[in-house]
């Protein structure tokens, strides 16, 4: 794409556009840096879409690098999820994938040159001590007695540290900026601690590991970064970024900018939290489709495309704000009313006789999609004994009820026009049958006296449905922002999982895993990628067909 067919659509484009046409960089290059102890969400998509996007739309680079730097929380199934998903979404890193640990010799060394100019101390203070004397926003730090140490002793502490001769907690690396600093982030931030736990990568060649913020900007500058991207709670590590690189040996020096991250309503995005969910057995695993992880919304049907639509209607800003989940179920609709083949499926089933019916049976041919003949059509059999979805039949309504109710004709989905006359119920006066007739002249017609039909239901033949498990999914809180409560585990939504079991039509004898349908007049549905098989059907619901969300009191 030439530089003259992008619109320029955020600030950070700004920035490049300026920077481009200055001469200050000839090549962009950014990249995406997460940290692997844990599933990407769909705030990971906003940075994936803006940092890859950015790199293809101006012919520059973007590295996928794996900021590594505590193996107490990492894992290679987050490594590997993180890669899927990228590549789901439909980008592609350049070159080989890039690790915070594939640096780590010279990071090392970054340490030392800081030790050697009298810029980093090791300190023995106690974690705990050592928050103490941060300090708070309204009161300065002090000086940690270890600070004033020499340089010959640093280093010697330092390789001590390398070796092993310190356990856990009972030494770090810290950098001597000032303690009394307006930001708490510069008051002598940690550098590197000590950590007795093999790596994933270098295994237990290392016990000491450098923290994210030293980390990370060299990273940057080792990589070649221009732009450095970041959500704005980096904004305050800002000034420790560019220290760091001001005060070390290094050609290259990026520049960081920080944008608004996503918030979003109705879930939280914090990977503790999401974490937490997990281990206290609140939803499945970290792709259960009511989690905001990509894994997550792919297996409960979200597409790719879909995604990518919601990060660029929501924009790049610098301001925080909270985006309601409406904002991303619409792109879900748009996207598969455009693409999802319809379909009939019933969720509570109650079964509906036509007494009138000769034939036990006759197939109909239907469209796959009303606006889209393309999609061709599909056979459906149509039978004596239906069943309809209890929903739909009320044995006594009032004149705006336009569904089925005795007395009153309405039509079946793509075929007959029938009325209900009489009706079985159990014991416990529960409607169990319907008896209709139905008017052999109305296949996709009106009746031949020239009344006209309003309510028009679904329906699947008794005789050749296929029995289905249907979970339906929901909001999986019960207030906007359960971030901001207490305990957010008490705002968790009880029917935010509700499963149903009914019947589908017999063209989804094919349905794969992944597949995604409308079941008319139900919404959105994807044939679950774990659990859907030829022999046991489940499907999970995607999205309503319009938003139906009323607050749980």
């Amino acid at each position: 794409m030439n530089q003259s067919d992008i619109k320029i659509t955020n600030f950070i484009r700004q920035i490049i556009e300026k920077d481009l046409t200055s001469g200050k960089y000839s090549k962009i290059y950014t990249r995406f840096p997460p940290e692997p102890n844990g599933y990407l969400h769909i705030g990971h998509a906003k940075s994936i879409c803006l940092n890859f996007g950015i790199a293809k739309d101006y012919n520059g680079q973007c590295n996928l690098r794996f900021d590594d730097t505590n193996p107490i929380k990492e894992n290679i199934e987050y490594i590997d999820s993180i890669k899927k998903d990228i590549k789901w979404l439909g980008f592609k890193w350049d070159g080989k994938i890039k690790y915070s640990s594939d640096y780590f010799n010279k990071i090392y060394k970054y340490a030392i040159e800081l030790i050697k100019k009298g810029l980093a101390y090791v300190d023995e203070l106690s974690p705990d001590t050592i928050r103490e004397y941060r300090g708070t926003l309204d009161k300065a730090g002090k000086n940690s007695p270890y600070r004033d140490r020499s340089i010959k002793q640093n280093l010697q502490l330092f390789h001590k540290m390398k070796s092993g001769g310190f356990k856990e907690g009972k030494a770090c690396l810290r950098a001597k900026i000032d303690m009394s600093s307006s930001s708490i982030v510069m008051r002598d931030p940690i550098l590197y601690r000590i950590r007795y736990v093999e790596h994933h990568k270098v295994g237990k060649k290392w016990c000491i590991y450098p923290m994210y913020d030293f980390t990370h900007c060299i990273s940057d500058a080792l990589e070649g970064i221009t732009h450095s991207l970041c959500t704005l709670e980096f904004q305050d590590n800002r000034r420790l970024y560019h220290w760091i690189l001001n005060n070390i040996t290094i050609n290259n020096h990026p520049k960081q900018y920080e944008f608004s991250r996503l918030n979003l309503t109705y879930t939280v995005m914090s990977k503790r939290r999401l974490n937490q969910l997990i281990t206290e057995n609140k939803v499945a695993n970290w792709d259960d489709p009511r989690m905001p992880t990509i894994s997550g919304l792919r297996r409960r049907g979200y597409t790719a495309n879909a995604i990518r639509e919601f990060c660029k209607r929501i924009g790049i800003t610098k301001k925080d704000n909270v985006i309601e989940m409406e904002a991303l179920e619409s792109c879900i609709r748009d996207d598969l009313n455009k693409n999802a083949p319809r379909v009939m499926a019933v969720l509570d089933p109650i079964k509906l006789i036509i007494e009138n019916m000769s034939s036990n049976e006759q197939i109909l041919t239907m469209y796959n999609h009303p606006n889209k003949l393309d999609m061709k059509t599909r056979k459906v059999p149509f039978s004596r004994e239906l069943y309809i979805d209890k929903a739909d039949f009320l044995e006594t309504a009032n004149e705006q009820y336009n569904r089925l109710t005795l007395g009153k004709k309405v039509r079946l989905r793509n075929s007959y026009v029938i009325e209900a006359h009489r009706i079985d119920k159990d014991a416990n006066g529960n409607i169990t049958t319907i008896y209709c007739t139905y008017d052999s002249n109305t296949l996709n017609k009106n009746p031949s006296n020239g009344s006209k039909v309003k309510g028009v239901i679904h329906w699947v033949s008794v005789l050749h449905c296929i029995p289905a498990e249907i979970r339906l999914y929901d909001y999986l809180f019960r207030i906007p922002n359960p971030a901001l409560e207490v305990n957010f585990l008490n705002t968790i939504n009880p029917d935010s999982l509700l499963i149903r079991y009914g019947f589908v039509e017999p063209s989804l004898i094919s349905a794969k895993p992944g597949s995604i349908y409308q079941f008319e007049r139900e919404g959105y549905f994807c044939a679950d990628i774990h659990d859907h098989t030829k022999k046991h059907f489940v499907f999970n619901r995607t999205v309503k067909l319009k938003n139906r969300w009323i607050k749980i009191k």
